[in-house]
């Protein structure tokens, strides 16, 4: 054969190989009746249980081989239910209808409400913000007159006027008025949304076209900066009060003092040491000026102006403040966190900023969705009927109105004595009077959670991540019901079989060495050295241990039941003691003295049948339900006759070996 019909025949071969060679995830791991288990399936299962294909892919081949005998274990039982039917069982089926409600109405909260708007908070706050505003209170001229005003002097701007005139002119927010409406540096989060949301969607330099309302009043807002945000840096200073001694400002002496400081850290004396010498502040001059990690807006402006234009390790000019003349040093920055790590602090943050307003966004739309309708007059109804009453009391009129819809939608109807039968057991309306702001309170509330839940019965058509978190739920609520059935209600105990398993076990039952005994406790040597004086010339040793001062055992007078010796820090001082009634010397104990007296020592032995029944008993049902679930599963072992194919786990996690 020629070198190149050689050549050619192996490439064929390989690819007449490959092309038999099924794709990796359609492997075929194990097999049982008419079922396998593909390596996908394998694959997914396996990287769930150990938490993440990273992991799985760094396990053993023999853990694979453990697993894949659990799983196809795991498999034969569910087909088995199917066989006995428990997919219509009405009980099962209103479990996992529970479930899905109550589980679902938190999932939804947490995938399509929280999850997206901290993801979004997440990649805003890698970004810091200088914003400019005018801003119009409605205070006095109400919410019309302070949107037409606003609009009029947005357009004056729009239309070529300067918007620094116009917010000395016109802004009603005088902190920020004399300085052209600024406010400094912020980030997501800091802010209300709606300011926030307008300055992130505008570019530096830029006034953003559309007058912004905010729970303040209504504001004009010109971004002038826009830059990647540091989160936290680390610095230090050096503070020279304007205040001398004797408490009177000198800020001429303030300033000679600085220029004692400037000269020494030019001549490459150490920040830390300048700062012990002349800091003025206190709290910080014994740290060398260390003021920790700190964030924007958390130090007078000038300050944080300052200290974040430095670079680690750069040293400042003079910064004047309020408090002082400064010279600061930035001796680290904090790098911008993953999402995982700063998840904690997302959530806190989306709480106290718009939670609220995005859960009644939500709301809202499956109101519309669900098409709902809440009854005014019902509620009214049973407010005027009920207003010399409590909640929680007989509903009055419910003869009337009790069938009366309160709300509804969908199929959902809530009827008044629905509804009174809950409200009633709510801690935060039972007790209350009845007035209709309460109970269109309580409407709110009960509708709300009702519609979360009717969303959650559909989410499964629309949300795989979903489906299969209840799948696996009414998968293990079938093995569970299985075990009941196979295993746990078939465990008989009786006297007779626990005492023949007793019998045949008993030496895994037994008492360590064992000692009992008594303790004087003094805080003070003396009065522990006056205690074993009064002993040696005949007082009663039970006598002096009722003073113990040991708290924990003072209703007992100091005695320590049998205990096993080595389990508390002086039973084996007390079971070296040769005779019961010996004591002894005081000895050094946590917070005092003691004086401890033998009561009873027991060697180790085995434990009588009565002693060890407890232990007994649970290692026999251990015992009982191992034996019984290795029966069912060799029954369907003999059912389904499966097969594992051990050596294609080897490819597990191997994409490369398709």
């Amino acid at each position: 054969m020629s070198l190149r019909i050689s050549f050619l025949f192996t490439a064929f071969l390989a690819l007449l190989v490959a092309a038999c060679s099924p794709e990796h995830s359609k492997i075929i791991i194990a097999e049982y009746d008419d079922s396998n288990i593909t390596m996908d399936e394998f694959e997914k299962a396996y990287a769930k249980n150990v938490g993440g294909y990273e992991v799985a892919a760094d396990d053993s081949f023999e853990n694979y081989k453990n697993f894949a005998d659990l799983y196809t274990n795991f498999k034969m039982k569910l087909a088995d239910a199917h066989v006995r039917g428990y997919q219509n069982d009405p009980a099962l089926a209103q479990e996992l209808q529970d479930y899905k409600k109550k589980v679902g109405s938190s999932y939804i909260l947490e995938k399509y409400l929280v999850e997206p708007n901290i993801k979004e908070m997440y990649d805003r706050r890698k970004i810091e913000i200088r914003a400019s505003h005018l801003m119009i209170r409605p205070d006095s001229t109400g919410e019309v007159a302070a949107l037409k005003l606003t609009q009029s002097i947005l357009d004056s701007i729009k239309q070529g006027k300067s918007f620094e005139e116009m917010v000395a002119k016109y802004s009603q927010d005088n902190f920020s008025k004399t300085k052209g409406g600024d406010i400094f540096y912020f980030t997501a989060g800091q802010l209300p949304f709606e300011f926030e949301d307008a300055c992130y969607n505008t570019e530096k330099g830029n006034v953003y076209p559309e007058v912004v309302h905010t729970r303040f009043g209504y504001h004009i807002i010109k971004v002038t900066d826009k830059k990647p945000r540091i989160p936290k840096i680390r610095a230090s200073h050096i503070l020279i009060s304007y205040m001398n001694p004797e408490g009177v400002v000198d800020s001429a002496a303030a300033q000679l003092t600085m220029d004692s400081v400037l000269t020494e850290l030019k001549a490459g004396k150490d920040f830390g040491e300048v700062a012990q010498k002349y800091s003025d502040d206190t709290g910080t001059k014994d740290k060398g000026g260390d003021l920790g990690f700190f964030e924007r807006r958390m130090m007078v402006q000038e300050f944080d102006e300052a200290a974040f234009n430095l670079g680690v390790g750069q040293v400042s000019d003079v910064v004047k403040t309020n408090f002082g003349l400064h010279v600061i040093k930035v001796t680290d920055k904090q790098d911008y966190p993953t999402f995982e790590a700063d998840r904690d602090n997302l959530k806190t943050l989306l709480k106290r900023t718009r939670y609220n307003d995005l859960y009644a966004d939500l709301i809202n739309s499956y109101k519309k969705e669900y098409n709902y309708n809440l009854n005014e007059s019902v509620i009214q109804q049973i407010a005027s009927s009920n207003d010399s009453s409590v909640i929680g009391a007989e509903m009055k009129s419910a003869d009337k109105i009790g069938s009366d819809v309160v709300y509804s939608f969908a199929n959902h109807v809530e009827n008044a004595n629905d509804f009174y039968s809950k409200l009633k057991s709510d801690t935060e309306f039972s007790g209350k009077k009845f007035t209709a702001d309460i109970l269109n309170k309580a409407a709110n509330k009960l509708s709300e959670q009702a519609l979360l839940e009717e969303k959650a019965l559909s989410l499964e058509k629309t949300d795989s991540q979903f489906a299969d978190l209840m799948k696996d739920y009414q998968n293990g609520i079938f093995i569970f019901k299985l075990q009941e059935d196979e295993v746990w209600n078939k465990v008989a105990i009786d006297s007779a079989k626990l005492y023949d398993f007793y019998k045949k076990n008993m030496q895994k039952y037994a008492w360590p060495d064992r000692v009992a005994y008594t303790e004087i406790f003094a805080r003070k040597d003396s009065v522990i050295n006056n205690y074993y004086n009064l002993l040696k010339h005949g007082e009663h040793f039970d006598s002096l241990a009722a003073k113990t001062e040991k708290s924990q055992v003072k209703e007992k007078k100091g005695k320590y039941d049998l205990q096993a010796v080595g389990s508390s820090e002086f039973s084996q001082t007390v079971y070296n003691l040769k005779n019961v009634g010996d004591y002894t010397e005081p000895i050094a104990n946590q917070g005092g003295f003691s004086i401890l007296r033998l009561d009873a020592k027991e060697p180790a032995r085995l434990k009588t049948f009565e002693e060890a029944k407890a232990e007994v008993s649970g290692a026999y049902q251990e015992y009982e339900s191992k034996r019984l679930e290795n029966e069912y599963i060799d029954s369907l072992k003999k059912t389904y006759s499966p097969v594992i194919n051990y050596d294609e786990l080897r490819k597990a996690f191997k994409q490369n070996n398709n």
